[in-house]
C-alpha cells in the first residue's frame, strides 16, 4: 500500500503565475505622483478660468488607474502543474477564481513545444487522450524557456518509472 501512495506522490510541481513589474507599493506612489501632477496643473489652469481642462486631466488620471486595475486583475490567473508517475495535473484559476482541472496519464502524453526562431518558444501544449491543453501563455519568453526544460525532464522521467 505504501508503494501505491509512493507512486502517486508528484516528483514534480510547478505554479505558472504571470509577471508583473510594478508592485502594490509602486502602484500606490504611481497614482500619488500622478494625482499630485494632476491637481497642481488642474489648479493652475482652474485659476486661469480654463475648468475644463481640470476635468480632462482628471479623466487622464481615472483612465491610468482603470488600466493598472484590470491589468491587475488579469494577473490573478495561474496555473498549478504536477507530475507523479501516474497522474499528469494541470488546474488552471481564472482571475474570477474559476477552477478547471486537466488530468493526464503521463505516459499516453505529448508536450508540444512550438518555436520562433528570434522569438524562442510561443506556445506549449499538452496533448493526449484526444485533448489538448495550453499551458503558460502568459509567460515571458524566458520563463517559458525554464519551465519547458524542467517540464519536458519531468515528463519523460514519468515515462521511465
Amino acid at each position: 500500500m505504501a508503494e501505491m501512495k509512493a507512486a502517486d506522490e508528484p516528483f514534480f510541481r510547478a505554479l505558472l503565475v504571470p509577471y508583473r513589474s510594478l508592485g502594490r507599493k509602486g502602484f500606490l506612489i504611481l497614482m500619488g505622483l500622478c494625482a499630485a501632477v494632476w491637481l497642481t496643473t488642474g489648479a493652475a489652469f482652474l485659476s486661469m478660468g480654463a475648468w475644463p481642462v481640470f476635468g480632462f486631466f482628471g479623466l487622464d488620471v481615472l483612465a491610468l488607474y482603470l488600466a493598472f486595475h484590470f491589468n491587475y486583475r488579469a494577473a490573478r490567473v495561474r496555473e498549478e502543474v504536477s507530475v507523479s508517475r501516474t497522474a499528469l495535473d494541470i488546474v488552471k484559476v481564472a482571475p474570477s477564481g474559476r477552477r478547471q482541472a486537466h488530468r493526464f496519464n503521463p505516459f499516453w502524453t505529448r508536450f508540444n513545444v512550438a518555436r520562433h526562431e528570434e522569438i524562442g518558444i510561443t506556445g506549449m501544449a499538452v496533448e493526449g487522450e484526444g485533448r489538448r491543453v495550453a499551458i503558460g501563455s502568459f509567460l515571458n519568453p524566458d520563463d517559458r524557456e525554464s519551465f519547458a526544460t524542467a517540464f519536458g525532464r519531468a515528463l519523460a522521467t514519468a515515462k521511465l518509472r
